[in-house]
């Protein structure tokens, strides 16, 4: 049986490997050899795939059945897949979380978006916050199957962008924007909270409701009006040309004249 790893070492060793993946020194899609990695820190490779497991709880490595471990990598249709369903589930998390609401809870979550506001450190530091918040407020809602769906699916989204190289000007200015999804859920007036969701996720990802009922009745309006039909569109109606108009006087004058022959 495998000694455990201590966990100093183990500590250790996922933070220079998370430090590594967030600087761009592994890039997403990069295959993550334990023997390799081994080899270059000059110690085991059991430590090194306790740490790889971790990081893989965390979002920043997928593991490919028989291929090792790789950096998280998602295609944009990847992306706009997970967001369209996140859209759904988050739309109902924040409307329980509304129901819910206490002045303690409201108080909580405005500290944290305060100190979010005051964010000036590092990527990491700063996707750390932004999944923070979302998972308070979905706690709030008061359902753990919830809770664990979204975390299932924000993990490996929140690392995804983790490993987007923006500025830290638009970093910051995404992470300002929390505040107007929680005003929307502490307003005493009956503000749309999916549309406040769906704004939220529009300033990190292209199209997020690309694959959801949203983005059906953006492009088919007349479908979301009329249950369970599809609307037709109209059809304009035939403008004869002026040879079929002669044919078609020609063959009413002799209609005409084989009328009369018959009385």
């Amino acid at each position: 049986m495998a000694e455990a790893t201590p966990s100093t070492l183990k500590a250790h060793l996922v933070q220079t490997l998370r430090e590594a993946i967030l600087s761009g020194k592994y890039k997403p899609g990069d295959r993550l050899n334990e023997s390799l990695i081994a080899r270059e820190l000059k110690i085991s490779r059991i430590p090194v795939r306790e740490a790889l497991f971790q990081l893989q709880e965390a979002g920043l490595v997928m593991n490919h059945e028989r291929r090792g471990m790789f950096v998280t990598l998602l295609s944009k249709e990847d992306v706009q897949k997970i967001s369209s369903v996140r859209i759904i589930l988050e739309t109902e998390a924040l409307k329980l979380a509304r129901a819910r609401m206490t002045p303690e809870r409201a108080a909580s979550l405005t500290a944290l978006v305060n100190k979010i506001e005051g964010w000036n450190g590092t990527l990491s530091e700063a996707a750390a916050l932004d999944l923070k918040f979302h998972r308070a407020m979905w706690a709030t809602a008061g359902n753990d199957y919830l809770v664990k769906v979204l975390n299932s699916l924000a993990t490996v989204l929140f690392a995804h962008k983790t490993l987007e190289h923006v500025s830290h000007e638009m970093r910051k200015w995404r992470l300002n924007h929390h505040r107007a999804l929680l005003d929307v859920v502490l307003s005493p007036k009956e503000l749309d909270i999916q549309e406040a969701v769906l704004m939220h996720l529009q300033m990190a990802y292209p199209e997020p409701e690309r694959f959801s009922s949203l983005a059906v009745s953006v492009l088919h309006p007349a479908r979301s009006k009329r249950e369970p039909g599809v609307a037709l569109k109209a059809q304009p109606p035939l403008v004869p040309s002026k040879e079929n108009k002669k044919r078609g006087n020609r063959a009413t004058e002799n209609e005409k004249r084989g009328n009369r022959g018959k009385r």
